[in-house]
């Protein structure tokens, strides 16, 4: 039976100002999104942009298994277009309603139009999807349905918990692959709610913070309705930026995943953890000109992506497309996306994925100053939240510490290598070790930002696990099917004489040593330490560091680890332990060699092995360093030595005579077991008077003064 025309009453909805809705307890309220299914008292308001449509319609559906819409409401170009907004209403519709767009136009791809009249479109400002793509025998893509969504919800007084980010500590995670294995133990694995039920595990670690690789809508298979055998695991290649993912929803109520990533973030608040999104705002999944048309293509495509002069797309995220992200209509749909995640879903932050792209124009050069990335920062409504950057994107930019200025933060990929390379033993990283120590100053002084604004990190998703990173020296990523040419090939890693698992006990003795020093270097090193999840506990992906496919016990976390690798999860948590309660590693302002406080000693100096000053031309690997307490006006505050040595062979250290007025108690060594290798209180044993410290190769101890 043909889709049935619908009469309709139609009007423009006008929005001067943040309405406090009376459902809501004070101070929470929901921010109202003016595009999308709009719901109102009596009826769904449907209201999208395109000023190149010739034509209108909303497919509305019964059930998410249905093929054909069952309704077919028409916007009339007279009176159902304002400007360049078609906005309709339909009386008698709610919460739940399925629906799609359909947008006739030119298809003149040489001229940027690509309109199909024949084509399902997901609105671009959908709440919720449900479902998924339906098999196109006829030649129709048909993607998951949108979903009318009401954004009531009983936050119970939830706010915001604004931690400042020099005492964050941020544990990067996948929400599925977090507790998808049946080693977790919870009822609803890979969900938000499983997230849920391992909140008392991320509190006994001791983060602050969960950065949740991406949760806005993506194809789970391919677009035609087929199964691939690579599924888009990581996720990131968005088609709906305003929905949470339905496939980390328990149970299949469509609409439920925008209430079960509530009560999420609700629960986690609520354990004094924040919650920051990644997200992909340089593509989306619809791809190149030979992707499928599933939503912004049909809408507007000429203003949703940065194209060449003759149609096709410009490339500068590696996955097909650019979204085009200084365009004003694009501009304005990313404020209101991340508004409507901080204000209807309490989200602390976000991590902007290639965001060297929302440095681009619209002739994709880069720009100073570019306005999508100042107006971010200036946003009065985003003031609370945490914004990160990654600085860089698939086109050759890298702006690491140069991206921006004010509040974003960068991931400090200069870090990660630097890190890697003093560790694996290479030469010439004393300077460059002490300066990703010290906070990275040399790349975040000059624009007048702080060390806060350098996200530290040895691993993430995008690269080894720690356990490989030790373990490996090639990367292993056959299992991706594209013949190991994708990740990474410069990955400063080394294996210590075997590739991969080993039984030999003198090479595993040193890779958990090395894991160890990595591990406090990160969480003594001034800025902000992310952790990989399962780092904590060795998880391995086989050398496969580029496992953007991987649904399966690759990426799992292996819950059995947490007995198995007991000793490295306990260095962790004492790690993380320390810093959370000692402000000398955790500064809010750059060191400066300044001496005063109760031992006259600098906030920082740095020694050579045999005591004496630092010749920063030298090519040892030894270093001293000391943090005095100069500046800090904290009782908690105490000075603390760190010794580090990534040699090939034995070294002896004297105490820098400067030190030797304190009694210093050791917090960590990173060659001995446990429970002597950590000592989270740093009432650790004694250093006496005089005493020559001896490090073995690839070894680290860390002193606190009583």
């Amino acid at each position: 039976m043909a889709p049935m025309l619908t009469q309709t009453t139609n009007f423009l909805t006008r929005q001067a100002s943040v309405v406090m809705p009376k459902a809501i307890p004070p101070m929470q309220f929901n921010y109202p999104i003016p595009y999308g299914a709009i719901v109102r008292e009596d009826g769904v308001q449907f209201v999208v942009f395109s000023k190149s449509a010739t034509a209108m319609r909303v497919l509305l559906y019964r059930r998410v298994s249905d093929r054909e819409p069952t309704r077919l409401i028409e916007f009339n170009p007279a009176t159902d277009r304002w400007g360049d907004v078609w906005s309709v209403f339909v009386p008698g519709l709610r919460a739940g309603q399925l629906y799609h767009l359909q947008a006739d136009g030119p298809y003149d791809p040489a001229s940027g139009h690509r309109f199909n009249l024949q084509a399902r479109l997901i609105d671009p400002y959908a709440k919720a999807l449900a479902g998924r793509f339906q098999s196109s025998d006829d030649g129709v893509v048909r993607p998951p349905k949108c979903v009318v969504v009401e954004d009531a919800f009983d936050w119970k007084g939830d706010r915001h918990l604004r931690r400042p980010f020099s005492e964050t500590i941020i544990y990067e995670m996948h929400v599925r692959g977090f507790t998808r294995s049946s080693t977790s133990g919870v009822q609803h694995p890979g969900t938000y709610l499983g997230v849920i039920e391992k909140i008392p595990y991320l509190k006994s670690l001791g983060v602050t913070a969960v950065e949740l690789m991406p949760v806005h809508e993506f194809p789970m298979m391919e677009s035609d309705g087929s199964r691939s055998d690579r599924p888009n695991y990581w996720g990131y290649d968005p088609i709906a930026f305003f929905a949470p993912h339905r496939g980390y929803m328990h149970g299949n109520k469509p609409g439920n995943q925008v209430y079960q990533f509530k009560e999420m973030v609700r629960a986690l608040h609520a354990a004094g953890i924040e919650v920051i999104l990644d997200v992909v705002f340089n593509h989306t999944a619809e791809g190149n000109d030979r992707g499928p048309t599933l939503s912004f293509k049909g809408l507007e495509n000429s203003v949703y992506y940065m194209l060449n002069d003759d149609g096709t797309y410009k490339n500068f995220s590696g996955c097909g497309n650019t979204v085009n992200g200084n365009h004003p209509t694009v501009r304005e749909m990313i404020f209101h996306c991340l508004r409507h995640w901080v204000y209807n879903y309490h989200v602390d932050g976000f991590r902007f994925d290639l965001a060297s792209i929302l440095s681009r124009n619209r002739d994709g050069e880069l720009v100073p100053n570019p306005p999508m990335v100042e107006i971010i920062a200036e946003d009065p409504m985003l003031a609370d939240t945490k914004i990160i950057a990654e600085a860089w994107d698939a086109a050759g930019a890298f702006q690491v510490g140069c991206f921006a200025t004010s509040r974003w933060a960068e991931w400090n990929g200069l870090y990660r290598d630097d890190i890697r390379r003093y560790w694996r033993g290479d030469a010439e990283m004393t300077g460059k070790i002490a300066t990703r120590l010290s906070g990275s100053s040399d790349l975040y002084q000059p624009s007048g930002r702080q060390p806060y604004h350098s996200i530290n990190f040895v691993t993430s998703h995008d690269g080894y696990t720690l356990n490989d990173l030790v373990s490996y020296e090639q990367k292993h990523n056959q299992e991706n099917g594209e013949e190991n040419h994708d990740g990474d090939n410069n990955n400063y890693s080394s294996n210590y004489g075997v590739e991969g698992p080993t039984r030999r006990r003198s090479i595993t003795k040193l890779r958990i040593r090395q894991a160890k020093n990595f591990a406090a270097s990160l969480l003594l090193s001034q800025g902000v330490p992310m952790i990989l999840s399962g780092d904590e506990v060795l998880r391995t992906q086989r050398g496969n560091n580029n496992a953007y496919c991987q649904d399966n016990a690759t990426t799992w976390f292996d819950w059995r680890l947490l007995e198995r690798n007991a000793e490295l999860l306990r260095f962790f948590k004492g790690l993380v332990t320390f810093r959370l309660h000692q402000p000398n590693v955790r500064r809010a302002s750059f060191l400066t060699g300044t001496a005063s406080g109760p031992h006259g000693l600098p906030d920082v100096s740095w020694y050579g092995a045999a005591g004496e000053p630092v010749d920063w031309q030298a090519t040892y690997h030894s270093l001293v360093c000391l943090f005095g307490t100069s500046g800090i006006d904290d009782p908690a505050a105490r000075e603390v030595m760190i010794l580090m040595h990534a040699g090939q062979s034995p070294q002896a250290f004297n105490i820098p005579s400067p030190a030797g007025q304190l009694r210093w108690r050791l917090l960590l060594d990173t060659e001995a077991q446990s429970p002597n290798d950590i000592y989270p209180e740093a009432d650790g044993p004694l250093l006496k008077t005089g005493s020559v410290v001896t490090l073995d190769h690839h070894a680290m101890r860390c002193f606190v003064a009583e």
